[in-house]
């Protein structure tokens, strides 16, 4: 499996583009704004797109969904707790955000509560519940990799002062979920660069 990483948006938020070259499937998780990049990737390599996940509902990593949507047809992925404010700027946060023009889209194909296993080219990825940054913020986890949204970064955590955000929330969601993962599995967050669990674990000033 191929993991390609795009930065797009005004808040250089990371958009991911997971696919199999042999089978020329792909999932698309957290579609930013402005995701020209990204789409004449996804014609280029010919895939077709399995499912759109989103870790979270906020603006900066749903910008693109409508054009992605529109693109591959394919299922769009969300936790339950956050279905209404794909359809909301003010729950969403783009109708707050300054230069950003109010964003409302369909509600999601699939809404998962955490737990669950969902199988995309051939591989199966667990739905970790990892709150705190937003309410229901996701976490997926394939065995090797996560990708964790706006709830670990390298040497940080995702902000908790936006709707419904929880600072000991968040902190709860990242020691019982992903710390709970082997030092050598590889993060990928919704912005910045991508680290370990081991490395978070051991050197992350929220938790030395």
């Amino acid at each position: 499996m191929q993991v390609e990483k795009y930065v797009l948006g005004p808040i250089a938020t990371n958009s991911y583009l997971l696919y199999d070259e042999t089978s020329k499937q792909g999932v698309v998780i957290d579609p930013g704004m402005n995701p020209t990049v990204l789409t004449d990737r996804i014609r280029q390599l010919g895939l077709t797109i399995e499912a759109i996940c989103l870790t979270h509902a906020h603006f900066d990593h749903i910008g693109g969904l409508g054009i992605l949507k529109k693109l591959t047809s394919a299922p769009v992925i969300v936790h339950e707790t956050e279905q209404t404010w794909l359809c909301d700027p003010v729950l969403n946060g783009s109708g707050t955000f300054a230069g950003t023009e109010p964003m409302s889209f369909e509600p999601a194909d699939i809404a998962v509560k955490g737990g669950e296993t969902l199988s995309f080219m051939g591989k199966n990825f667990k739905v970790l519940f990892t709150p705190g940054h937003s309410p229901g913020s996701i976490s997926l986890f394939d065995g090797e990799m996560v990708i964790s949204g706006d709830a670990l970064f390298k040497g940080a955590i995702g902000r908790t002062d936006l709707r419904d955000g929880d600072y000991t929330t968040l902190i709860q969601s990242i020691e019982t979920q992903l710390f709970t993962l082997a030092d050598e599995i590889i993060v990928h967050p919704g912005h910045g660069p991508s680290t370990t669990i081991g490395h978070e674990r051991n050197t992350n000033p929220f938790f030395s």
